[in-house]
């Protein structure tokens, strides 16, 4: 196994590590350019499904072709 091949193996146990307790301590899930694909599957231990939702309805109104950030939550 190389170096690369034991980051990738490490990487989804250390992301629970560090996002699973957000909820608990008020924390949130952020990014300097908002929401991308890195983060997108951890949003829900900070973020209410209504809350999902109006940051997709807010990004489709501001950008309704998907032309900034495609792919991006927010």
């Amino acid at each position: 196994m190389s170096k690369t091949d034991g980051k990738a193996v490490l990487k989804e146990p250390v992301n629970l590590i560090i996002y699973s307790p957000l909820s608990r301590y008020g924390g949130s899930i952020s990014a300097e350019h908002g929401i991308g694909v890195h983060k997108k599957k951890y949003l829900t231990y900070s973020r209410s499904s209504e809350e999902i939702t109006l940051m997709k309805l807010l990004k489709c109104t501001l950008d309704p072709t998907n032309l900034l950030n495609p792919g991006k939550i927010f």
